[in-house]
């Protein structure tokens, strides 16, 4: 029972992952204030830690 929650937790955590970093890989690739090369490595970070980038992202464009 116990490997049953575990799993269930890293399919959350994985399924989480893979849709915030598709967000934030949707908002970079849209933005028209970045160079090629600035969305890629914002696309990059996205699939790494989409979580903490995000928020890196979001203040970079506030300020």
């Amino acid at each position: 029972m116990n490997e049953l929650i575990l799993y269930a937790l890293i399919f959350l955590f994985l399924i989480g992952h893979c849709l915030l970093a598709g967000k934030m890989y949707r908002a970079v690739h849209q933005d028209p204030g970045l160079s090629f090369r600035e969305k890629n490595d914002w696309k990059l970070k996205a699939l790494i830690f989409p979580g903490y980038f995000w928020f890196q992202y979001l203040k970079q464009k506030q300020a």
